[in-house]
């Protein structure tokens, strides 16, 4: 099989030494539409240096977006791309990100399922500073064809919405142009860019990053539900479930708890459409 578990799991993590720097945390919150009204305080804490504070979701593109598929060269894993989908992420931050900083980054596969008619890889990254740990990511990556292997089917993390209505409802307008400039922040793929590409992969244009729809949501949840206070925030996780058409509005629903928001994000202009699923961010 062109996945082996086995071999992947023992393999070495891959090292990088990575840094950024304020200009790079500026460019991914614009990316995710920050900056509008431009003038609006509670946006300034997004993009200008001196009042500038870090989204937890920077980590998936800290070191030029290398957190979701760093470990896709793996010993053990010869997979073709074409059958690969993100299916998940999760973020969890062992403290606040900070603006300017360097870091030595760990990518490993921590785990492999067998769904039947396909596998689940999961990538972790870990990084950490002069001060310890900085965060863990886990990117859930579905590779179609490549089950039957005979493998644990792991965890089901699916997480129904409350049978109530959510305790807020907010709305955030795509740009036509956001996939572009989010783009800049590392992940080149041209689904998201290039129409011809787009229709070769049966889209009629190019889709958004669901990394940016990630992060929108969290900076939805930050500034609707936490006063804006990112640094509040300590893990947040997803399931992409649909894609997102530059243009569209986000409809992001939530529901509170004990330190808790569960989400769902939907596309306004298609009913709806889900988005994504099986959404928590965790707060203090």
């Amino acid at each position: 099989m062109p996945i082996d578990a086995r071999a992947a799991l023992a393999a070495e993590p891959r090292r990088a030494e990575i840094g950024w720097g304020h200009k790079d945390v500026q460019l991914y919150h614009l990316g995710l539409g920050a900056g509008s009204p431009a003038t609006d305080p509670d946006e300034l804490r997004y993009t200008l240096e001196s009042r500038l504070q870090v989204l937890p979701s920077f980590a998936t593109v800290a070191g030029a977006g290398t957190a979701a598929f760093g470990g896709m060269g793996a010993q053990g894993i010869d997979v073709d791309l074409a059958a690969v989908l993100h299916g998940g992420q999760s973020v969890r931050v062992h403290r606040p990100i900070p603006v300017t900083g360097s870091a030595v980054q760990t990518s490993k596969v921590a785990a492999v399922y067998d769904k039947g008619k396909a596998a689940v890889i999961v990538l972790r990254t870990e990084a950490s500073d002069g001060d310890g740990p900085l965060w863990t990511n886990d990117a859930q990556i579905f590779v179609r064809g490549e089950g039957g292997f005979g493998g644990e089917r792991g965890p089901s993390d699916r997480l129904a919405p409350p049978e109530r209505a959510p305790d807020r409802t907010v709305e955030r307008s795509v740009r036509e142009d956001q996939a572009l400039l989010y783009r800049l922040s590392g992940d080149w793929n041209p689904l998201h860019a290039d129409p011809a590409f787009a229709k070769l992969a049966g889209f009629d244009r190019p889709i958004l990053h669901g990394l940016c729809t990630y992060g929108m949501t969290l900076k939805a949840v930050a500034d609707t539900l936490l006063d804006g206070d990112v640094s509040r925030i300590t893990a947040y996780r997803t399931r992409f479930a649909g894609v997102v058409f530059p243009g569209e509005t986000l409809r992001i629903r939530m529901w509170t708890g004990d330190g808790r928001v569960q989400v769902t994000v939907a596309a306004a202009e298609r009913d709806d459409a889900p988005v994504l699923a099986d959404t928590l961010v965790e707060h203090s």
